[in-house]
């Protein structure tokens, strides 16, 4: 089994479809070293493979290199427990003005896996309880797409640099957030008194 299959966990596609094949270490914790005793593991992962992802379509966000994980994990049973945070700088395009814009990232995640055979997860067919599993098989958990999903969790639906942004003139493109843009705008004509 691949070093990618050794954490099957049911995402929405596109999320998970990370390439593993980029010549670096991934985050992985082999599940023997996982005891009923929490261990705690402080690292920084590396985000080129998020920023590729994350720049297809609009390339509204890309995250600061080095992303700061803190992560605490145990066993209960055949269960794995993680939770920790994910800290980083990110950079993100408006999408009224488009001027990009700065802001720290601070997510806290939780999340618990199953062994796949444990969850009874063998059939083509998955239930609506099988789909909020998430489970792992193999002899190891690879913590980088974890932390990924984390990551793309945490950013916001639309970027804004601001709730206040008056965004492009519709004529000229002049930014607004910068004051009136002169481009001669004619006045709109007076709506007939039976309109209003």
């Amino acid at each position: 089994m691949s070093a990618v299959a050794a954490l099957c966990r049911r995402i929405p596609p596109g999320y998970s479809d990370f390439d593993r094949d980029l010549g670096r270490p991934a985050m992985k914790i082999a599940i023997n070293d996982i005891k009923a005793t929490p261990q705690h593991r402080s690292y920084v992962e590396e985000v080129e493979e998020l920023n590729q992802h994350l720049g297809r379509g609009v390339r509204d966000f890309q995250v600061g290199r080095g992303m700061a994980v803190e992560v605490e994990y145990y066993r209960a049973g055949l269960d794995l427990f993680f939770q920790g945070s994910v800290r980083s700088e990110v950079v993100g395009t408006c999408a009224r003005c488009l001027e990009e814009y700065d802001f720290s990232l601070d997510r806290r995640f939780s999340f618990v896996l199953t062994p796949r055979a444990a969850a009874g997860v063998a059939s083509g067919k998955l239930s609506v309880e099988e789909l909020e599993l998430s489970t792992y098989t193999g002899e190891e958990v690879d913590l980088t797409p974890l932390v990924y999903e984390e990551t793309i969790l945490a950013l916001p639906t639309r970027p804004l640099c601001a709730e206040s942004c008056r965004g492009l003139c519709v004529r000229c493109g002049a930014n607004l957030n910068e004051g009136p843009c002169g481009c001669g705008q004619v006045a709109e004509p007076a709506l007939h008194p039976r309109a209003k």
